[in-house]
């Protein structure tokens, strides 16, 4: 089920863990861009204090498009349960919801976001949800960025050949990214 591809504190919201512990090294973050067909995910872990970070993994997660909503809920928790228990991230960052004009697509990406939330505090790992313009700021220097801007620069900053793909796994990196560079300037302060 999860298909594996390659190898500022502007708005967060932490929805679980302990307050105010800092991180351990070495630090993985699971990144996810939610969906319910496609579900991009994206592992990156820093093993030193002041490094950018490495990819360990990414890729989506896919669900059947003719199948019902909760049959694609339980395909998504799965899938996640299956990364968290290989990867033992410890740290879970989500992108929050964009809100769209369609009132049913972002209702149903809500159920999504909830089984992801759900999936974390299960196996309790501390989330975090950054918005689609801080994911955005973050990585590219600009809220506006388009997917492919979002994608080269998960790839310079990583040290890759090419921006990860599908763009939804280039996306759910870049919301790992925003964790640790984030995470990064709050232990500056």
């Amino acid at each position: 089920r999860v298909k594996s591809r390659c190898q500022l504190r502007d708005r967060c919201r932490r929805t679980g863990g302990s307050g105010g512990v800092k991180p351990r090294l070495p630090v993985t973050i699971l990144g996810i861009d939610p969906g319910t067909g496609l579900i991009g995910f994206g592992v990156v872990t820093r093993d030193e204090p002041g490094r950018m970070g490495r990819l360990i993994e990414c890729g989506v997660i896919r669900t059947s498009p003719g199948s019902a909503l909760p049959d694609r809920l339980k395909t998504i928790h799965e899938g996640l349960s299956e990364l968290v228990a290989r990867h033992a991230p410890t740290v879970l960052a989500v992108e929050d919801i964009f809100y769209g004009k369609n009132v049913r697509t972002t209702a149903v990406l809500g159920h999504a976001r909830g089984v992801i939330l759900l999936a974390g505090a299960l196996a309790a790992i501390p989330v975090f949800e950054y918005s689609p313009a801080t994911v955005k700021k973050t990585i590219v220097g600009r809220g506006a960025a388009l997917k492919p801007q979002v994608g080269f620069m998960v790839a310079k900053l990583l040290g890759l050949k090419a921006a990860p793909k599908p763009a939804d796994a280039a996306d759910a990196v870049a919301v790992a990214m925003t964790h640790l560079l984030l995470d990064r300037t709050r232990s500056l302060r």
